[in-house]
């Protein structure tokens, strides 16, 4: 987490507002699960066109490893082809991405 944004006072202080305002992972919680979160990460990857320092609404907060599997299966790829960057149903077999066209159907 040395490169730019993240060593800035900017991004630091936004950060903490977004845990401390979403202190759960936001993918765990999806699946059901109660999970810290650890990190903040940018819905929109800035290197895909994305806000280095958005509203809070423009993060998420979220464990390591759902963070780990964001970063390697969506980010670093500018996509892929389902457009999901997370994995996993919820309880009633939703995808658990809101990004999923089928996201929050019945």
């Amino acid at each position: 987490m040395n490169k730019w944004p993240y060593c800035t006072s900017t991004w630091k202080r936004l950060r903490l507002v977004k845990l401390d305002e979403s202190p759960l992972c936001f993918a765990c919680q999806q699946r059901g699960q109660v999970v810290e979160a650890t990190t903040v990460d940018h819905i929109k990857p800035i290197s895909q066109g994305g806000d280095p320092f958005p509203e809070l609404s423009g993060l998420m907060s979220l464990c390591e490893r759902c963070h780990n599997e964001k970063t390697s299966g969506f980010d670093r790829t500018k996509g892929n082809a389902t457009g999901r960057r997370f994995k996993g149903c919820d309880a009633n077999g939703n995808p658990i991405d809101p990004a999923d066209g089928w996201w929050g159907h019945s």
